[in-house]
């Protein structure tokens, strides 16, 4: 599976669980899964319990070293909001790739745009749109049956 299938599929899981359906995992420069999750905000009571904020944790965790992540990079169903994109930075992830844009609340190419600020330590190579559709109508199924 190549890391945004496994992020959808992470997402797909949080949906199940009555989650946010956002997925996340971050690989190691040759490809290795060192973390990967889903939304855990509501199941852990934790408003910082986002895909990414867990993925990036794992990660480190694995590899016990550091908690500097360079040269791996965090992919995601969903635009980061600014706090994750802000926590990308402080890994000193390599690369952000995506999913669907989200124009409310993400916090790379809208609201924030946390890695265009001054204040930015380091800002990881960033792509968009990966498998756009698919992430976007998967949130957007979710919203749509809450509101039912």
């Amino acid at each position: 599976m190549t890391p945004i299938e496994i992020a959808l599929q992470e997402a797909r899981d949080a949906a199940a669980r009555g989650e946010v359906p956002v997925g996340a995992v971050v690989t190691d420069a040759a490809g290795r899964v060192l973390g990967r999750a889903g939304n855990r905000v509501e199941q852990d009571h934790d408003a910082s319990a986002h895909a990414e904020m867990l993925a990036l944790r794992q990660a480190a965790a694995a590899l016990g070293c550091s908690p500097r992540l360079p040269g791996c990079t965090l992919t995601v169903t969903l635009e980061p909001c600014p706090m994750c994109a802000q926590a990308a930075s402080f890994f000193r992830i390599r690369r952000v790739v995506f999913g669907a844009y989200d124009p409310k609340g993400g916090g790379v190419e809208h609201g924030a745009r946390i890695y265009a600020a001054p204040s930015c330590h380091h800002a990881p190579e960033v792509v968009g749109g990966v498998r756009e559709g698919e992430c976007a109508t998967l949130l957007r199924e979710f919203f749509a049956a809450l509101r039912r």
